[in-house]
């Protein structure tokens, strides 16, 4: 093992666990929610859009804020109380089947609150890293954490898919809501963290916000990243969100090859997380990034041409190799971005790129329901396979793609915190 290995942390190996019991149970919702909405409440392509568009549309209401309260919270508590909401909302997902009063209108509050719950985890999770295993190791950190992420949406969107088909969709939300209480009661074993330092100076949320928005948006680099990120997940929403429409309603295929189809890509994030390290050390961190972009991004052209036999597998291809793009960016964008920022901002810069990211998202789903309506479930892909090809130009024209190695660590800087 490395001296810097982020593994010789024991607060680290129990965070990691708790956010595979969480991504676990994360993944199979993704597969079982949407498919309660269409095959048990037989939603429309808008009203499965409006599912999706809920489910991320937090980030876009208290993404930002959320970054500056957690720069003044224990982070371990952030993620716990964050476990226990979610596992008490999905709960009451089954528990309402059972009781045949599940409704539309209990899934959109569910997701919605749900996705209240994930801003706080995320933000709160991607804060707390670099204090756990200190900045020397964060590249080997975050590529342990997108691997993590990888595997489970290839074991969670494969059991959410194989749960659906076997069990019904409300009990694999149960598992959903049962490993979001255990990724809780693992985190309690997290060494409690030291309280935020006291303020030098009292300013408002808004100029905290500020600041973060600022950091992210006016250095050239960050604001590259930030945006081919968001045109990836603005791609991949509009394209994931009308698919369970297409392959389960429109080709009739089981819940089962939605799962499948969805956990192929996850083997192209996880391939894409581990290769990121080598290739960054051969190419450098910058040009990596950027030669990933070009030759891969386009292969999300194949994804619209999905339909049964060996299109299925053609598009799923296109798929992947987007992923794998997408699993090196995660590591290396993350791992850039953290460098880039001093401790006391940590959480403001998480907080805005994920109101950015996850914001998109949102648009993404909600453009998707629109396009399904109006245009049909095929034209919406081609709208989304569009985006994805074109997703890595920002960061290709930037300084980023000169880029070769990590910024030197930023210094400390005394920054002003809201009194709670």
């Amino acid at each position: 093992m490395q001296p810097n290995s982020p593994w010789r942390t024991a607060d680290f190996r129990t965070l990691f666990s708790a956010t595979a019991l969480s991504q676990l149970g994360t993944n199979v919702s993704y597969v079982a929610v949407p498919l309660i909405a269409v095959a048990e409440l037989d939603a429309s392509p808008g009203q499965v859009g409006a599912l999706a568009t809920l489910s991320t549309l937090a980030f876009l209401l208290i993404g930002l804020p959320a970054g500056a309260w957690v720069d003044r919270m224990l982070h371990r508590r952030v993620l716990i109380v964050a476990d226990l909401a979610r596992a008490a909302l999905f709960a009451s997902v089954p528990l309402a089947w059972w009781l045949d009063a599940l409704t539309l209108g209990q899934l959109y509050t569910v997701v919605l609150l749900n996705g209240c719950a994930t801003v706080f985890f995320d933000v709160g999770s991607q804060s707390t890293l670099p204090g756990l295993v200190g900045r020397d190791a964060l590249v080997q950190a975050n590529t342990a954490m997108m691997s993590l992420m990888a595997v489970s949406n290839v074991a969670g969107r494969s059991a959410g898919g194989a749960l659906v088909q076997f069990l019904t969709a409300p009990v694999a939300v149960l598992c959903t809501a049962a490993s979001h209480l255990a990724s809780a009661l693992q985190l309690t074993r997290v060494r409690p963290d030291q309280a935020p330092p006291a303020p030098g100076r009292t300013v408002g949320l808004r100029k905290q916000i500020g600041e973060g928005v600022r950091h992210v948006l006016g250095n050239v680099e960050l604001r590259a990243l930030a945006l081919t990120a968001a045109l990836t997940n603005l791609g991949s929403q509009i394209i994931n969100t009308m698919l369970p429409v297409l392959l389960v309603r429109e080709l009739g295929l089981p819940a089962s090859a939605l799962g499948l189809y969805w956990a192929a890509g996850g083997i192209g994030l996880l391939l894409g997380a581990r290769c990121a390290r080598p290739l960054a050390g051969r190419l450098g961190y910058g040009r990596t990034l950027g030669v990933m972009g070009l030759c891969l991004a386009p292969a999300g052209l194949l994804v619209p041409l999905i339909d049964r036999g060996p299109w299925l597998w053609l598009a799923g291809a296109g798929g992947v190799l987007v992923l794998f793009k997408t699993g090196v960016d995660n590591v290396l964008g993350v791992s850039l971005r953290q460098r880039m920022t001093a401790d006391a901002l940590l959480g403001r810069m998480n907080a805005t790129f994920r109101f950015v990211l996850t914001g998109a998202l949102a648009v993404g789903a909600a453009v998707a329901g629109l396009i399904g309506e109006l245009a049909g479930v095929r034209a919406t892909l081609w709208v989304g396979a569009g985006l994805l090809a074109m997703a890595f130009l920002p960061v290709f024209l930037s300084p980023v793609r000169g880029r070769r190695e990590l910024p030197q660590e930023q210094p400390l800087r005394a920054v002003a915190v809201t009194k709670s």
